[in-house]
């Protein structure tokens, strides 16, 4: 899995002003997705290409609400599905679906129309600069986590630790994909809000992360508004 972490964190203001305009930042695609869902397996199989892309970060989120039809997904979460009612929620939709992609915590799409999606994730690296610089660094049991805002925010940001397993591959039994082995990737296991950060001083902080999990820093206003930066950590 090939990608760039958010700005390094700079020494002082002006550096860290600069970071955060000219360095790389990723957009983040969530695909909702279900084992249970005969529409996903398409958009299951796209999304294998997006993890290899230096200019996304891919989280395959599984709901649990197809459960119901056949097949249990083994990675079915009720967090998850609260997630994407959370964003359906927060821009005046009455329903959740499969397979749906959030650009960035922001714009939802179907997860099959990859035309669209490629325009988004265009339309996300135009505009991509948000003044935010972050760092995250391993040690031992831990991480820290270090941000600046560039200018200061006017909504709280909500400091989010993404735990994710990279890839994993089910043979399904029943329900309707019985008889597909499909290959999942970047699947979230755990998301986990750590801080609320208002932005007006440097983030500073240590949390507690096993030396054998993967995961993923998000920086996304409150509420399940839009995703202003992020960490990968290796």
């Amino acid at each position: 899995m090939r990608h760039v972490a958010a700005s390094v964190l700079g020494g002082i203001l002006s550096l860290w002003a600069v970071q955060a305009s000219a360095g790389d930042h990723p957009v983040v695609v969530e695909l909702f997705t279900s084992q249970g869902c005969s529409s996903c397996p398409p958009a299951d199989a796209y999304f294998l290409d997006l993890v290899t892309r230096d200019d996304v970060i891919a989280l395959s989120l599984h709901v649990d609400y197809w459960d119901y039809i056949g097949w249990e997904d083994s990675f079915g979460s009720p967090h998850n599905s609260n997630r994407q009612r959370g964003y359906a929620q927060a821009s005046g939709r009455t329903m959740v679906y499969t397979p749906q992609m959030i650009i960035n915590g922001a714009d939802h799409v179907v997860g099959t129309r990859f035309g669209d999606v490629e325009a988004l994730i265009a339309q996300h690296r135009a505009r991509a600069q948000s003044g935010i610089a972050v760092e995250v660094v391993r040690d031992a049991g831990k991480v820290r986590i270090k941000a600046r805002a560039e200018p200061a925010r006017r909504t709280p940001l909500m400091v989010q630790l993404v735990r994710y397993v990279p890839e994993q591959t089910v043979k399904i039994a029943r329900g309707e994909n019985a008889g597909k082995t499909i290959t999942y990737a970047n699947i979230v296991t755990d998301i986990t809000q750590v801080a609320v950060w208002d932005s007006r001083k440097p983030l500073d902080l240590d949390v507690a992360l096993a030396r054998e999990d993967k995961a993923i820093v998000l920086l996304q206003y409150v509420n399940f508004g839009t995703i202003e930066a992020v960490a990968y950590l290796h």
